[in-house]
């Protein structure tokens, strides 16, 4: 039977690391390259975070009519029924995009908003 020997010179120790020394001037300059790229993004914030302020002044608030989808209501139905003198793709694209509705699926009780040309 044959064994198998390790001697200590075939075991090589592991270097230490070498650490980063930094002097204050170092550690200073370090910290300032860290801290331009905050100082940038906190005087865009307040130049720009002006113009979000409130205002006295008056905003034009959009209104809609509203339709109730009924039971055998289609878009195409509705389209007809707002806008009979149109066409009703036309309609049925605008409420769509209106309504962000996917599909064209209805629900019925579901209300849909108009738009503003077709609600006179």
């Amino acid at each position: 039977m044959s064994t198998i020997t390790f001697s200590s010179a075939a075991v090589l120790p592991a270097r230490p690391a070498t650490r980063l020394r930094l002097t204050a001037r170092g550690r200073r300059v370090v910290l300032a390259v860290a801290a331009v790229p905050l100082a940038v993004g906190i005087a865009f914030a307040a130049i720009s975070g002006g113009s979000a302020m409130a205002s006295g002044e008056q905003t034009a608030t959009a209104t809609f009519a509203t339709v109730t989808v009924m039971p055998g209501d289609t878009l195409w139905s509705i389209a007809e029924g707002i806008a009979p003198e149109a066409d009703p793709r036309d309609v049925i694209g605008d409420i769509t995009r209106l309504n962000l509705l996917r599909g064209g699926e209805l629900q019925i009780g579901q209300e849909l908003a108009i738009p503003a040309q077709y609600s006179e």
